[in-house]
């Protein structure tokens, strides 16, 4: 392991590294690299494999221009995937063709990782991961060696596809390796013949949006001064909802690299996000008005003497249901400290005695004693979003105990170093508000869309502490504040906020306890309106974003809905299984590959 740890740092060409073995969750990021723990019996092969680990992760530092990397990186997960796993091919190249004597190191390895993961065994091409077989068809170009014998059958169902759809690109791939950006080029090129282009938008529509905003400039900054309540005003009417409805919108590329948070994203930012707007054949999902919506802090909804009574409400109602959520919370906490700080560098002139090395003393007292030193591990930055259905069938116990969950989590996450936001949704009137006032008063055209005003609370946003944020929790028990529930909107809001945030990782946790309901927009389009759009929201968040998307259900089947997902049938399981759900998340990583979907030719 010492070789090993020497050879690696040497290839790299960074002597400041802190290596560690480690059983799981093997890379590098920034000084620290983790490489796994070889078995107790040492066999020839099991040293060749290890050396490959090393040398791929050494050459990844050596040959990668982190900045470049970062900045060219697409923001749809799939297509990151692939461009992880070709740069990884890129600077492998590299290294065997100047370092001859890691290639068969790196061989072993692919090897390994081929078989760990059954590629030998696929008899379908969805069986197998696009990213990883595109890479093997880019090394057989660039190295012209075989695919490994344990992914050969793989290849063969995939290799007439990829030679009809990418073979161009593949051999333009080869023609840049020496160059990271002209090689991320290519790469932006392939990634759009391949449909993992997650843009919605063209060129051109961009150029037009531009010139709609300069147009409406003026009337904005009117509007943002008109709007002292929260309120997101808007001049918009039926027949200015086939444009951009938010002139000054972010791109997602842009919200993904952290511009534009200090304004969060709105209930009309679904529209740049949605995948399905207007396509052939299907109605696109559309608010008849946006001007009536609005996300507003949980402080302004109510006074401050009453916000202080309703929290000394919900803290009476906290004693008897802390003590199962409070171990679950403890439990959460041990794991996410135990990521945080888990190896040890040795053989150090200082730091904590090594009792295991004490043998060498005894048997030669002219051996110095050797010392340890625990080292911090690269925990994945996170932030964990608690999106709470306010509807009315809500009201009574199931808020309450949602709302103490909420407090419960977000004391424990803050302490461990998580940043958390809660967010709730609603509607701000029953049976649709000031929207359908004005559908009515417009002589009711056929259907017209979301017909109420959409109420998006921020309890607590990421960046605030949760003793500054306690109290506006209480608010969901205030009376009148449950009305009815859009979930679609609510999610792609929730979603968009993430994805301006800065954090490597992204959790977005649902609290529901039934499926969208609005009587206004339900009697004027079809019956399943607002379920289908919320279906859309979340196959394409599910698919296609970066967000990892898990729900609760409260008495209601929203496995239907989410893919992960968890139903309960009382809301007293709320809390603990809120816990336990959030301990398997940061027990298990989310894979790094994604099944292959089918593409348009």
């Amino acid at each position: 392991m010492r070789v090993t740890s020497a050879a690696l740092k040497a290839v790299a060409g960074r002597h400041e590294l802190n290596i560690s073995f480690v059983h799981d969750a093997v890379g590098a990021a920034g000084d620290q690299v983790r490489l796994p723990i070889p078995p107790r019996q040492v066999a020839a092969g099991d040293v060749t494999r290890l050396r490959g680990a090393a040398d791929a992760q050494a050459l990844r530092l050596r040959y990668t221009d982190e900045d470049i990397h970062r900045r060219r990186l697409p923001a749809n997960r799939e297509a990151r995937d692939l461009f992880d796993a070709v740069e990884q091919v890129r600077v492998e190249h590299l290294g065997i063709r100047r370092l001859a004597g890691v290639g068969e190191n790196l061989n072993a390895h692919l090897e390994q990782r081929c078989r760990q993961r059954g590629y030998g065994e696929a008899t379908e091409r969805q069986d197998s991961h696009l990213p990883e077989v595109i890479g093997l068809m880019l090394r057989e170009k660039l190295d012209n060696t075989p695919v490994p014998p344990s992914a050969a059958t793989m290849m063969e169902l995939w290799r007439p596809w990829i030679n009809e759809v990418v073979d161009t690109q593949l051999n333009e791939l080869g023609r840049r390796v020496d160059n990271q950006e002209a090689f991320a080029d290519a790469m932006a090129e392939m990634i759009r013949v391949l449909d993992l282009d997650d843009d919605p938008e063209s060129p051109g529509d961009e150029a037009q949006n531009e010139d709609d905003s300069d147009d409406d400039d003026e009337n904005d900054s009117d509007d943002a001064q008109d709007d002292t309540e929260g309120t997101l005003s808007s001049d918009s009417s039926e027949g200015e909802l086939d444009q951009d409805t938010d002139s000054a919108a972010l791109t997602e590329e842009q919200l993904m690299a952290g511009e534009g948070e200090d304004e969060p994203a709105g209930p009309s930012d679904w529209r740049r996000n949605w995948p399905h707007d207007g396509a052939p054949g299907k109605p696109s999902y559309r608010a008849y008005t946006l001007a009536f919506d609005e996300v507003v802090d949980a402080d302004a909804l109510c006074e401050a003497d009453e916000l202080t009574r309703l929290r000394i409400q919900l803290d009476q109602q906290l004693t008897n249901l802390q003590g199962v959520v409070a171990r679950l919370a403890n439990r959460l906490q041990r794991k996410l400290l135990a990521k945080q700080t888990r190896s040890w560098e040795f053989d150090l002139e200082e730091g904590i005695l090594d009792a295991g090395r004490l043998s060498r003393v005894v048997v030669d007292p002219r051996h110095p004693l050797s010392f340890k030193r625990e080292t911090e591990t690269s925990f994945r930055d996170t932030v964990v979003s608690l999106l709470i259905d306010n509807s009315g069938s809500m009201r009574g116990r199931p808020i309450t105990v949602a709302a103490i969950s909420a407090d419960i989590l977000a004391r424990t996450l803050e302490r461990c170093g998580v940043k958390v936001e809660i967010l709730g949704f609603t509607t701000r009137a029953w049976k649709g508000g000031n929207a359908r006032e004005k559908w009515v008063a417009e002589g009711k055209p056929a259907t017209p869309g979301r017909l109420n005003d959409l109420r998006h609370i921020v309890y607590k946003s990421a960046e605030m502490p949760w003793r500054r944020s306690r109290r506006n929790l209480g608010l969901m028990l205030r009376e009148g504040l449950l009305k009815e529930n859009i979930d679609g909107e609510a999610l792609m809001w929730a979603h968009n906020r993430l994805l301006g945030r800065p954090e490597q990782r992204r959790i977005l946790m649902v609290i529901s306890d039934g499926a969208p309901v609005d009587d206004a927009t339900l009697s004027a389009n079809p019956g399943n309106y607002l379920e289908r759009h919320l279906r859309d929201v979340i196959n394409w968040i599910e698919a296609r974003s970066p967000v990892e998307l898990t729900a609760i259900g409260i008495g209601h089947d929203v496995t239907r809905y989410y893919r992960r997902a968890v139903t309960i049938v009382d809301a007293e399981e709320l809390g603990g299984t809120m816990m336990q759900h959030l301990i398997d998340l940061f027990e298990n990583e989310p894979d790094r590959f994604t099944p292959p979907r089918r593409r348009r030719a």
